[in-house]
């Protein structure tokens, strides 16, 4: 249902700015066309009205309408979560909203992936005759007591990977650790770098960029907390230092929501960024000319494929460092423990 609800509102929202031609953003200098509003509101539609189909019992056609539908909706409300990153260092660092419609636009978007993605989930588990709460057999209603595994710290080999992951962040945050810090690198001087960061700053970004911290650094070492609390088991049982919240489970959703979020709109981003630059330094797309502070285009591609490095490299490892949290920390049915699996 509320799937549904979440269709007909994006609908509405994308219909009225079509038809009164507001601008919305989809990146820099680059706007939604109506068209491709319009399509986004009918899609949505249909992916609410399969969402609450997928509740009832169908025919065979009706089930493969629903699956269909839901197949081809939530890649295309995946791909528009790519913007969120940014959006959320911008209101973090309150360094202020480009775009209001582009902001409104993104969280639909992410809103509805995660609707999709649940309903999904669920409706596959139904029609392989599972619970659709915790996906295991089990008679009864799927609203009784959980059963919650004990806490775990992740396979060694996922530690491993995930680390490897974040190896990618060392180019592209050595770099504007060096600028922050006064010296050259990319054919940038650390003071130059500092004078356009402070000029274009706000709030807490003049400030730490003042004080020779790099206020994107910053975040990137908020997603390495995230990662680790993925891996390790402070990350499901608060820890001692979490004073009142010490020894209780931590909520379930509470670092998955946030890994998958950014998660996959970094992996979706630092990919793109990864794939331009070497296709930008052989020429096949045009360079980018120098704007200060960088001063050659080639310290602008080498900065575009470090950044494709940290932001895949932190994406991915969110989402590979998530499933193995996920997967660890799923709860079962209370009734279902009892209920042996089908061989």
């Amino acid at each position: 249902m509320v799937a549904a609800v979440w269709g007909v509102l994006y609908a509405a929202v994308e219909v009225i700015w079509a038809v009164t031609g507001t601008t919305v953003q989809w990146k820099e200098h680059s706007a939604y066309a109506p068209g491709v509003q319009l399509f986004l509101a009918a899609l949505a539609l249909l992916a609410g009205g399969a969402c609450l189909a997928s509740t009832r019992t169908l025919a065979k056609p009706g089930r493969v309408a629903v699956a269909t539908a839901l197949i081809v909706a939530l890649p295309v409300f995946v791909v528009g979560t790519n913007g969120l990153p940014i959006y959320f260092v911008a209101i973090t660092t309150l360094s202020g909203i480009e775009s209001a419609t582009g902001l409104t636009q993104v969280l639909l978007n992410t809103a509805g992936a995660a609707f999709l993605l649940l309903v999904g989930l669920s409706y596959r588990r139904r029609l392989r005759g599972d619970c659709p709460r915790c996906g295991r057999p089990h008679a009864g209603a799927a609203d009784g007591p959980l059963a919650h595994p004990a806490a775990s710290r992740a396979p060694r080999r996922t530690r491993v990977a995930v680390y490897l992951l974040m190896c990618g962040l060392l180019p592209w945050a050595g770099a504007k650790t060096i600028w922050t810090l006064g010296g050259n690198a990319l054919g940038v001087a650390g003071d130059d770098w500092k004078r356009t960061t402070i000029v274009g700053a706000s709030g807490p970004s003049k400030a730490t960029a003042s004080a020779g911290i790099d206020v994107t650094v910053l975040a990137a070492m908020v997603g390495i907390f995230l990662l680790l609390g993925l891996l390790y088991v402070w990350g499901q049982v608060f820890p001692r230092w979490t004073l009142f919240l010490s020894g209780r489970r931590v909520p379930r959703l509470l670092p998955l929501i946030p890994a998958w979020l950014t998660g996959i709109p970094l992996t979706m981003y630092g990919a793109a960024l990864i794939v331009m630059a070497p296709l930008m330094a052989t020429g096949v797309l045009p360079k980018i000319k120098p704007d200060p502070p960088f001063t050659t285009s080639s310290g602008i591609t080498w900065f575009v494929e470090f950044g494709g490095l940290a932001f895949a490299g932190l994406g991915i490892g969110l989402v590979v460092a998530a499933r193995s949290y996920a997967a660890r920390t799923h709860p079962v049915c209370a009734s279902a423990m009892t209920t042996k699996r089908p061989k």
